[in-house]
């Protein structure tokens, strides 16, 4: 039997298991860096396949496969074990049993199939030479991000890994498919906090007071600006604001207003320079109209690139194993994710695994997926890591 094959009999004999270990991540979620049942969990698991590991900033795991056919290439896969502050609303039997926590990001999928393809190279490690890292991460959803924790922590003990690879959900491609682009492919992302204060008053009487109120209004209204005056038109940027707190009534005009936002881009220079544009703008209005301004800017994950040459093999493995047809070009995305770490530091690829539940969108309290398309996942993983080392076909 050719290796993609023994891979595929694998991950269907292993499917109802790894079914189970998702619907367990899925109904005791943990939020960014509180991880540690989770993480005690798939330590347990990894002690039963017989693999070693070790924990890497806190609540992380960093486990390892050598091959036993020698010396040769190293490999790392990653998956994240963090939840979303998010009610759930599915109804699933197994759906969140801790009250405002839930897995609306997949990270459940991501561990069970990363937990799933360890399984199956672990089974196979007579067949291949080099080494097979399998990071379980905390703390992506919240900065700095666990991706950067664990790499100032060395976590691979100076063995550094040839190619580092991430598979992440997405409901709108169908379970079975997969999808990928080369090069630039996700956006940075930061937070943006804006405080206006000055001398608040009665309504009645807006001459005898600093209206932080109608200030912080221009600045949200200037602020477009630099997204559609200042930023070059070939530089993909995004500014939105989510919140606007102006705590005064009908008739008062509070001391302080505050905004709170997030800026993307795709461009570390462009990034650089309209931090400097959000300032200036916002302090500016303030100034000219009598208020004081506080304006923080908390820099958050780097652009994720994908290493174009690593990402043409991946590709045509994908297609070796899920067919052609299955596997898919993907656009340019503005959310953010902090595996831009690690793609700042080896060749990496971060490519979409397809769930088949358009309805079910990422970070919603409907999320769900087609669990069918962890079989897929699981089996993709496995050989994505085998043939990049090597192994027999």
């Amino acid at each position: 039997m050719t290796l993609p094959g023994k891979i595929k009999e694998k991950a269907k004999t292993s499917f109802g298991e790894i079914v189970k270990v998702r619907r367990h991540l899925h109904k005791y979620p943990e939020l960014s860096f509180r991880e540690h049942e989770t993480s005690a969990f798939i330590a347990a698991r990894l002690r039963d396949y017989g693999i070693e590991y070790r924990t890497v900033a806190d609540t992380g795991l960093v486990a390892k496969i050598p091959g036993r056919k020698g010396n040769g290439r190293t490999i790392a896969l990653r998956a994240e074990l963090d939840a979303l502050p998010v009610q759930e609303e599915t109804g699933l039997p197994f759906s969140s049993a801790r009250p405002g926590v839930m897995h609306a990001c997949g990270h459940d999928v991501h561990a069970a199939c990363l937990l799933g393809s360890a399984g199956i190279i672990k089974d196979m490690e007579k067949d291949f030479a080099g080494t097979v890292y399998f990071i379980f991460q905390p703390g992506e959803e919240t900065l700095p991000g666990g991706a950067k924790k664990m790499l100032d922590e060395d976590l691979f003990d100076g063995d550094e890994p040839d190619l580092i690879i991430a598979q992440h959900v997405l409901p709108e491609l169908g379970a079975g498919e997969a999808g990928i682009r080369p090069g630039m492919y996700m956006a940075s992302g930061d937070e943006i906090y804006i405080e206006i204060s000055g001398e608040g008053g009665h309504g009645a009487m807006p001459h005898t007071t600093v209206d932080t109120v109608a200030i912080m209004s221009q600045v949200v209204i200037a602020l477009q600006q630099v997204a559609s005056r200042f930023a070059p038109p070939h530089i993909p940027t995004v500014l939105s604001f989510g919140k606007f707190i102006a705590n005064g009534a009908t008739n008062v005009i509070p001391p302080e207003a505050i905004i709170e936002g997030t800026f993307r881009t795709m461009d570390e220079t462009w990034r650089a320079k309209a931090h400097e544009k959000i300032t200036a703008i916002a302090s500016g209005i303030a100034a000219g109209m009598g208020a004081a301004c506080r304006v923080e800017i908390r820099k958050g994950y780097p652009v994720l690139h994908n290493d174009p040459e690593s990402s043409l093999l991946v590709r045509h493995l994908m297609e070796e194993f899920i067919g052609t047809g299955n596997v898919r070009e993907l656009p340019l995305r503005m959310t953010t994710e902090d595996f831009a770490w690690f793609a700042r530091k080896y060749p990496a690829v971060f490519y979409r695994l397809g769930t088949g539940m358009p309805g079910k969108l990422l970070h919603s309290p409907h999320f769900d997926i087609n669990e069918q398309a962890m079989e897929t996942g699981t089996g993709l993983l496995a050989w994505l890591a085998l043939s990049f080392l090597g192994g027999d076909h």
